[in-house]
């Protein structure tokens, strides 16, 4: 029963791999040293659970529950942001405990039922019909050898390399297996790669330094070229800044949905995620705790006051720990808006305006730098309602069915164009020289809206506009969020229009 236990898991954890979206190819395809680290991984769960249950029938169910619970997460992951679960992603179980409306709406019945209920079945037809295994082998230590050979078979093919990584976690899925990239992956974030710091332009010393407001918007993207029912004056504040700005234009992103840490990092740090091997997945995990480049601590050496404001829970993304580390002076979270109405699940975007025109009126002599990172269209957007005025202000034309989500996100997208208005009319009447920086950080999630309608290209939108003199506005510009940073404060330092 144990060697048929041990072999036929073996055997359902390769097919469970069969469930996964992108499928692997066959394991008799895949590199000898993926199949052997899957072979490894599997002997160390198998001991593991063995040690605890103690009956090898259930054992190996309790360890290929695991794998399915894995496999429905990466399904789940891709079916809404196109990537399979990675090593990074373990985390993220903790957190959907502390944030589930975050997570939870996007996982499947199937995912949330199945495996419980699969768990307990197999529970009871272990304990049930199953006797316990030392009783069976008569002798404790006998037990216990087999259980360190098993730990320590496994462990030692754990120790082979899979294979060479590309850190495309699809491409990787597909050629190397679920266990093997995770396991790839997971040891390569031990590596912290060598990068060059970005060479950001220096103020000149004894001219005015401007103040500097940066406006990370949630799933920002303008829906209107992609889906033409839409109303055209649904981003009127936003098209008449880009009229005005200096620099605007698309900027590649290397977030599709979700994962806003990604752009976050690059727009603060300048440093491209193809540059970053397995850390572009999740830098604030250990790489920005490495001493990389950074943006406000750029500033900061100039004199500058770093301020960050995220209407969120501040331990969200590590950003209490990280920020800090990355120059902030300061970060104003969601403890500083107890009192702030929200629109939707979330504090609105306008009170994040508020915040960041309260601090730029100030006695303080000293330039400022504000990155505001917003919060209210962050989805899920099929979990609020979409009345038949919400489709009346946002569409000119009829949406097919299901699209309710397409209008929640436009109701939302009004007043993040609000927001820009309001912040630029801050500015326009500020007593100092002020520079305005606005992107988006990733297109939303709405696959029924994708399906029916098609996807956008996923970019998002930028501009860099100043409260200086009225001047001729710049030509499209398309960017990488990397370069934008180093454009923004080229425009600033260089111009006084910027």
């Amino acid at each position: 029963m144990l060697l048929a236990a041990y072999l036929g898991g073996l055997a359902l954890s390769w097919g469970l791999e069969l469930l996964l979206q992108p499928r692997p190819v066959a394991p008799w395809r895949r590199p000898p040293a993926a199949l052997a680290v899957h072979l490894g991984t599997w002997t160390l769960a198998f001991a593991l659970a063995l040690l605890l249950y103690r009956r090898p029938v259930f054992a190996a169910l309790n360890a290929l529950a695991i794998e399915l619970v894995i496999v429905l997460v990466s399904n789940a992951k891709f079916k809404v942001l196109r990537e399979p679960f990675i090593y990074a992603d373990f985390e993220y179980f903790t957190d959907a405990i502390r944030h589930p409306r975050l997570y939870l709406p996007f996982l499947s019945i199937w995912s949330v039922v199945l495996p419980p209920l699969g768990f307990a079945l197999a529970c009871i037809a272990a304990f049930m019909l199953e006797p316990s295994l030392p009783a069976q082998m008569g002798s404790a230590g006998a037990f216990g050898s087999l259980l360190v050979g098993l730990a320590v078979a496994g462990a030692l093919l754990c120790f082979i390399r899979p294979g060479r990584m590309q850190f495309d976690a699809s491409a990787d899925l597909h050629a190397y297996g679920l266990v093997a990239s995770l396991w790839a992956y997971g040891r390569a974030e031990r590596q912290i790669p060598a990068f060059q710091v970005p060479a950001w332009p220096v103020f000149a010393a004894g001219q005015p330094k401007p103040d500097l407001i940066s406006i990370q918007s949630e799933s920002f993207f303008d829906p209107r070229p992609h889906y033409p029912a839409l109303r055209p004056e649904l981003l009127a504040g936003f098209d008449r800044l880009c009229s005005e700005a200096c620099a605007h234009g698309q900027v590649r992103v290397p977030a599709w949905g979700a994962n806003t840490v990604r752009s976050e990092f690059e727009f603060l740090t300048g440093l491209a995620g193809e540059s970053l091997g397995v850390h572009r997945f999740q830098p604030y995990r250990r790489l920005a705790r490495q001493g990389v480049p950074a943006l406000a601590r750029h500033l900061r050496d100039q004199g500058y006051r770093t301020v960050c404001i995220h209407p969120y829970h501040p331990g969200f993304y590590r950003r209490d720990t990280i920020l800090p580390q990355l120059g902030f002076d300061a970060f104003i979270s969601l403890d500083a808006f107890e009192h702030s109405p929200k629109t939707g699940p979330y504090i609105g975007d306008a009170e994040v305006a508020r915040q960041a025109l309260q601090l730029l009126d100030r006695d303080d002599p000293r330039p400022l730098y504000l990155h505001l990172i917003t919060m209210e269209n962050h989805g899920p957007l099929h979990w609020e309602k979409a009345g038949l005025e919400d489709y009346a202000a946002v569409a000119r034309a009829e949406l097919p069915a299901g699209c309710d989500d397409l209008v929640v996100y436009a109701r939302h997208l009004r007043n993040a164009d609000a927001m820009f208005t309001m912040v630029a009319d801050g500015l326009r009447s500020h007593s100092r020289p002020a520079s305005l920086c606005v992107f988006g950080d990733h297109v939303p999630i709405m696959a029924d809206v994708y399906r029916a309608l098609g996807e956008p290209a996923g970019t998002t939108p930028y501009l860099v506009w100043g409260n200086g003199p009225a001047a001729v506005a710049g030509a499209r510009q398309d960017v990488r969020l990397s370069e934008l940073a180093g454009l923004w404060l080229a425009r600033a330092a260089n111009s006084r229009d910027a």
